[in-house]
């Protein structure tokens, strides 16, 4: 009996390519959020706005790890100018949407980027493929000078 749980237990590791440690590396932390917006920021210094939007949009670009993902929004015009996870939502204006507990986190997002610049929105929302809420954070940066924002969050 005891062969046949270490094999069990040797095949969930091996099996789902997860030991203990691996799956901690495989959830994005609030450090990675921040480094990752303000490396979009460095890019649009660099490429150029569009050129950087490009990248962002990409499903297995340098803008998605782990759990999580970089998306851009127009803080003037309230919409989603890039989002490698949801394409649909490109030019949707968000404003108005809400959490469970009736919070706007969108309208939350262009307040922090037009006022301080940076900082985080706590919010609920469902994990992928779930349809249950759960707490989520997402830090916002806006781009210097420009009216953009990128944002990237985690679930807590």
């Amino acid at each position: 009996m005891r062969i046949k749980m270490f094999v069990f237990s040797l095949f969930l590791v091996i099996g789902t390519g997860f030991s203990g440690s691996a799956m901690a590396e495989t959830k994005a932390t609030a450090d990675e959020c921040v480094a990752k917006c303000k490396e979009g920021a460095q890019m649009v210094n660099q490429l150029g706005l569009d050129a950087t939007l490009v990248k962002i949009n990409e499903r297995h670009g340098p803008f998605v790890w782990k759990d999580t993902y970089i998306f851009a929004i127009d803080i003037d015009k309230g919409t989603v100018i890039a989002h490698p996870i949801k394409p649909k939502l490109i030019g949707k204006k968000l404003v108005g949407i809400k959490d469970v507990n009736g919070k706007m986190f969108f309208a939350e997002f262009l307040k922090i980027a037009k006022s301080s610049g940076e900082g985080w929105v706590s919010y609920m929302w469902p994990k992928p493929g779930e349809k249950k809420p759960s707490p989520k954070k997402t830090y916002v940066y806006r781009v210097p000078g420009l009216s953009v924002a990128l944002l990237a969050g985690i679930y807590e």
